[in-house]
C-alpha cells in the first residue's frame, strides 16, 4: 500500500506553523488512509519526509520516532526548495505492507 505525499492541512484548510504539529497531522492522515485500506501504522515499511528547512529535522524526526515506534520503517528525510503550499514545512509519503495471511 502506498500513501502519497501527505500535507499538513486540517479539515478547515488551516495549517499549524509548527513543524512538529505538521508532522503529527501528516501521520494522522497517513494512519486514516491506511486504516481505510485495511492496514495500520504498524504495517509501514518505508517513509519519505520532504522538508523545507533543515533546522526542522530534529523536531520532525522526534515525531517520526514516536509515530513509527512499532513499525520502525526505513526512513529518508530530504530537504527541498519548496512544497506546493508555502505554509507547509513537511510532506510525508509512506509505504505499508501487510503480512501474508495463511489460509
Amino acid at each position: 500500500m502506498l500513501v502519497s505525499g501527505t500535507a499538513p492541512v486540517w479539515a478547515d484548510g488551516s495549517c499549524d506553523p509548527d513543524p512538529a504539529a505538521q508532522a503529527r497531522r501528516c501521520f494522522e492522515l497517513i494512519e486514516r488512509a491506511l486504516v481505510e485500506a485495511g492496514a495500520s501504522l504498524a504495517d509501514v515499511v518505508r517513509t519519505r519526509m520532504f522538508i523545507v528547512d533543515p533546522g526542522d529535522a530534529a523536531a520532525i524526526g522526534a515525531v517520526h520516532a514516536e509515530a513509527m515506534s512499532v513499525a520502525r520503517p526505513v526512513a529518508t528525510m530530504i530537504v527541498v526548495a519548496a512544497l506546493l503550499d508555502p505554509r507547509w514545512r513537511i510532506e510525508i509519503e509512506a509505504e505499508a505492507q501487510r503480512p501474508a495471511t495463511r489460509f
